[in-house]
């Protein structure tokens, strides 16, 4: 059983999880803000339950000061308002968890049964800016706890997910809340550079090493020396290029086109929305080169797996889309219901093309449901799986699917749902019988 420090300007809230905690065996002590929790900490205390936002001191200030002891307590962050930056902050800190109020008793059991009485103190780092890393669901939540543990490390990261959820924005959250903040953060997107430039981008060359090599280039690695190199879209490299990143990532040594082999200085993150073991299987990608790179994997849900961060984050990106000087646009009930509806195959990137093409079509104040047109965005969805080697089996599937979509998004009107898909009525209706669905209106 734990003595645990309870550190909240609630008294409600200290009495209820102090009965919780009293009625699960462990001994509470309570406190009613930072500085009367720090002048009641002692060896005694296993575990303390901190509040975010208190008056005077707040829990970051405090959690700061706790993870400087020599060896302190394990401390668990409360608030009522979680946020990208508070999340990542406290878990960059040191710690052990970052919750969300209210706690219930059996989330109170489970927690101390995963608390350790004492943990190693974590170097400390002035806060970045996060200004754009939206979402409060329990999905986001566990990325934006992994930022904040693996920031300061200086092992590869392997970030995961569909096109559009946001991969290189947690890449930069990497580095704004690391160690190497103040140095450069350099971008690579692999796919989007010919085969045949890409070392040269990467690793630089020197002049007259190859025609039109009519001068020194350093190269991304060394450009991103002392910083984060980003390497955007990993699964699209070349085999032979892959086999090279390795022999960097382990000697930690880059050799420029017609160059000598030089140090490098750079933390390497890397990002994908590929499958990398499919890719290994079928012999496309490097499987010595995959494991170096998932030392820290980092999957980012697509955002029709968490809805209730849709219409947060529709309303940042109406107030990025506002003039200067203007008021932002809001969103009525019909809007949101239409967006939290939808499944967003786009993910956040599509999210954002749409709220801003409504704020920029839309004369009125209030955005309703009308002027959210998700049409231009859905030309190509990004998680259908298509049969593989059968064209006639894959545009039957992606019609299906983009049929299903749009009767969907039209609330079964097939007249509406047509219009959509730029079709007539009667061959949608067609279509329709041929995939056998039914529903919507006659």
């Amino acid at each position: 059983m734990a003595n645990v420090l309870i550190v909240d300007d609630d008294p409600a809230l200290r009495e209820g999880l102090a009965e919780a905690l009293s009625d699960l065996g462990h001994t509470p002590q309570m406190a009613s803000s930072g500085r009367e929790g720090l002048a009641a900490l002692s060896e005694t205390v296993d575990a303390v339950l901190l509040d975010l936002k208190m008056p005077g001191m707040d829990g970051i200030e405090v959690l700061r000061r706790i993870r400087s002891q020599e060896s302190p307590p394990a401390v668990v962050v409360l608030t009522a308002f979680a946020s990208a930056e508070n999340t990542i902050e406290a878990m960059r800190l040191g710690a052990f968890d970052h919750l969300t109020k209210p706690i219930g008793r059996d989330e109170l059991k489970t927690l101390m049964g995963r608390l350790p009485s004492r943990q190693r103190p974590v170097a400390m780092i002035s806060k970045g800016s996060l200004d754009t890393l939206i979402g409060s669901s329990e999905a986001m939540r566990r990325v934006q706890k992994a930022i904040g543990l693996a920031a300061d490390s200086q092992s590869t990261v392997l970030i995961q997910g569909e096109t559009g959820t946001g991969k290189e924005l947690v890449a930069r959250a990497l580095h704004v809340h690391g160690q190497r903040k103040d140095g450069p953060f350099i971008a690579v997107n692999c796919a989007a550079i010919p085969p045949d430039l890409l070392e040269s981008e990467l690793f630089g060359h020197v002049k007259g090493s190859f025609t039109g090599a009519t001068s020194d280039r350093t190269g991304a690695f060394r450009d991103a020396d002392n910083g984060t190199l980003f390497l955007d879209e990993i699964g699209d490299m070349p085999l032979a290029m892959q086999a090279k990143i390795l022999r960097v990532l382990q000697e930690r040594m880059i050799t420029p086109v017609g160059g000598k082999p030089v140090r490098s200085a750079a933390r390497v993150v890397t990002a994908t929305h590929r499958d990398l073991p499919k890719l290994v299987a079928a012999g496309a990608f490097r499987e010595d080169l995959y494991y170096r790179l998932n030392v820290i994997p980092i999957p980012i849900p697509p955002l029709r797996e968490r809805p209730s961060d849709i219409v947060p984050l529709a309303e940042h990106f109406l107030s990025l889309a506002a003039p200067s000087g203007q008021p932002i646009k809001q969103l009525n009930s019909s809007a949101i219901d239409k967006l939290a509806r939808y499944d967003w195959p786009g993910n956040v990137r599509q999210l954002r093309n749409v709220i801003e093409r409504a704020c920029l079509l839309t004369r009125s104040h209030t955005i309703a449901a009308d002027d959210i047109d998700t049409s231009a965005e859905e030309h190509h969805p990004t998680h259908t799986a298509l049969p593989e080697g059968d064209l006639p089996a894959a545009v039957a599937q992606l019609e299906e699917a983009m049929i299903r979509k749009a009767l969907d998004a039209c609330g079964g009107n097939r007249t509406d749902a047509a219009r959509r898909l730029n079709i007539n009525r009667q061959l949608l209706y067609t279509k329709m019988q041929r995939y056998g669905l039914t529903g919507g209106d006659a």
